[in-house]
């Protein structure tokens, strides 16, 4: 039995996009109204779809020639997709709420909401997406849409330039994934999900194609979950207004990727090469991520580099052939995330739009409700035991202790530098010796459709982690933990990690360590940067030689000269003198008799 309601939950955001841009723009709160009701249309329909266990949807014809070519349009409704549209639908809807209060005098206010619903609508797309077409296609529409919102104010040359770093850099891993799609559809001759996994015999036949492949699409999800080396885009997307920073950081784009590998899973877990080299990307972005954390100021950029991290984590799991394991920890981070990324808007909008840590201090008495629940999703963030985050990083660690004891120890060093870069935020943001700025010292709670939000994921991030709330949105992985060394391993690196930032930054004014390696972010950026003007200067010089010497010395300068030299050579013969011709005719008609004679 199909229903409709799926493609209402997904199509429900694109209208509303549509009426905002054509209708209702010049009235910006009326667009903010439009815009919160399509997302609260679509998780409606998500709870609905979530509870009934809707099996099918109606599907369409799209594309069809045929035996060789066949794309329709349908959507995919299995567990997974169910729970992520559940997921995304639920905290897009508090995102979208929490704007109502923090973008309410912004000029842009209407552009921002069809911004916010197109987003959506592209989201719902890729996770209700049953075929590599429609994935892409909608893989796309998240980079245009994160273009647009990440460089809302446009106007700061900051955030135009970071909006433009976010587009460009998916393009890189995009590409990949486009090669990766259409070396499957080569070997199989199949687009869809289902009729890739009934064909992979075609692939595992090839290993080398399959890995190639396999790493390929992967590159995907190195570009939307910004995984080393293409992590560079998200801590600048932290220009854009911070309830696009929690949409993107929780629900939205960067779990994209992720999803993307556990949806593609009969592909990836079939190469092992591959799962090795993810394995270690992911803990490769986990660790460097969270050593850049310890050392920067900006409060979004804390918690940007904590995404990192925990997409690390994450890639790490899909790695580890575990999607379970991935999208539990998804699950439960996309909460705790989304808390945390708006307990930080809900800082920088009454310290009006303040985000060093270092000109904050004892904000738990001027914004009681914002700290408790920044202080749950701390908790959750460094795996504290009882929260959300404790039992989901712990499979994870769990999963690398059983199959790879150095990408554990890493992990488990990671877990240590994430309770220490919180609590050293924790501590200089909320009890810190005193306010360092008169807005901080009169600053005061936000407006209740900005706490209430808050309020409402706190729920999640301190108890989605118990079996019987996470079994009902997805499979969690096996129990079976190696006895009690991983728990006991992962709780001290807890305890070092709180236990010495408390000590370092507690009463501190100023930051006490300094490291450039970290606060520069390995010089990463810089490295692109030379080698995008080395490249640039190179074709440039290679551009010089090929217009000198080749388009305008040998084919300009040489056609030109060519053309001279046989109008030099035909203007001896045209010599305007009789007896001149009459000689030339007679050689000529000695040479034809020659010729004819001899040969």
């Amino acid at each position: 039995m199909t229903s409709s309601l799926p493609w209402i939950a997904l199509l429900l955001p694109l209208a509303s996009a549509i009426v905002i841009l054509t209708i209702t723009r010049p009235l910006r709160s009326v667009s903010a109204l439009v815009s919160v009701a399509a997302v609260v249309g679509s998780f409606l329909c998500a709870v609905v779809i979530f509870y009934r266990e809707t099996s099918a949807a109606a599907s369409f014809s799209w594309i069809d020639l045929g035996p060789f070519f066949q794309v329709p349009l349908a959507l995919t409704l299995d567990p997974l997709s169910r729970s992520m549209l559940f997921m995304v639908t639920g905290i897009g809807m508090l995102i979208h709420l929490y704007s109502l209060g923090y973008m309410r005098d912004d000029e842009g206010k209407s552009r921002y909401f069809a911004g916010l619903s197109l987003f959506m609508f592209a989201m719902l797309g890729i996770v209700l997406a049953n075929n590599f077409v429609m994935m892409f296609i909608f893989w796309e529409l998240v980079g245009v849409s994160s273009y647009l919102l990440i460089g809302h104010w446009f106007e700061r040359p900051a955030a135009a330039d970071a909006a433009k770093k976010a587009f460009i850099t998916n393009r890189i891993g995009d590409f990949g994934f486009m090669l990766g799609i259409l070396m499957v559809w080569v070997a199989t001759g199949s687009l869809g999900f289902v009729g890739i996994a009934a064909k992979m015999g075609s692939l595992t036949n090839h290993p080398g194609y399959l890995t190639a492949a396999a790493l390929l699409v992967f590159c995907g999800a190195v570009g939307k979950s910004a995984q080393f080396p293409l992590h560079v885009w998200l801590p600048d997307a932290m220009e854009g207004p911070t309830p696009v920073s929690a949409l993107i950081h929780a629900a939205t784009m960067v779990a994209a990727g992720v999803y993307m590998l556990v949806r593609t899973g009969f592909l990836i877990d079939a190469s092992p090469d591959a799962l090795h080299v993810i394995a270690w990307i992911g803990t490769i972005t986990a660790l460097l991520a969270a050593l850049m954390a310890t050392q920067q100021d900006d409060i979004k950029r804390v918690l940007a580099y904590s995404t990192l991290s925990q997409l690390g984590y994450m890639v790490m799991a899909v790695g580890l052939a575990s999607g379970e394991a991935a999208m539990f920890h998804l699950f439960t981070h996309a909460a705790f995330k989304a808390l945390l990324f708006l307990g930080s808007g809900s800082i920088i909008y009454m310290l009006h739009h303040e985000q060093n840590i270092w000109r904050m201090g004892q904000l738990w008495k001027r914004l009681p409700l914002t700290c408790l629940t920044f202080l749950i999703g701390t908790l959750a963030l460094i795996g504290f035991p009882g929260s959300s985050g404790f039992f989901s990083k712990d499979a994870i660690l769990a999963l690398a202790y059983e199959k790879n004891h150095t990408i554990f120890a890493l992990g488990a060093f990671t877990a240590l530098l994430t309770a220490f870069y919180m609590t050293r935020l924790v501590v200089v943001v909320f009890f810190g010796n005193k306010p360092r700025t008169q807005i901080a010292a009169r600053s005061g709670e936000s407006p209740a459709i900005m706490v209430v939000p808050l309020l409402v994921l706190s729920i999640p991030a301190a108890f989605g982690g118990f079996g019987f709330f996470a079994r009902r949105f997805l499979t969690l992985p096996n129990e079976s933990h190696p006895g009690a060394i991983v728990p006991l391993i992962a709780l001290a690196a807890l305890v070092i990690g709180v236990g010495s930032a408390a000590l370092i930054y507690r009463n501190r004014e100023s930051e006490p360590i300094h490291l450039a390696l970290f606060r520069e972010r390995f010089y990463l950026d810089e490295f692109y940067s030379f080698l995008i003007a080395a490249t640039q200067g190179l074709l440039a010089s290679c551009s010089a030689f090929i217009d000198r010497w080749i388009l305008d010395g040998a084919i300009v300068r040489g056609l030109s000269g060519g053309t001279w030299s046989a109008g030099f050579v035909l203007r001896l013969l045209q010599v305007g003198n009789l007896q001149a011709y009459g000689f030339l005719f007679g050689l000529g008609v000695i040479g034809l008799i020659y010729f004819a004679i001899f040969h």
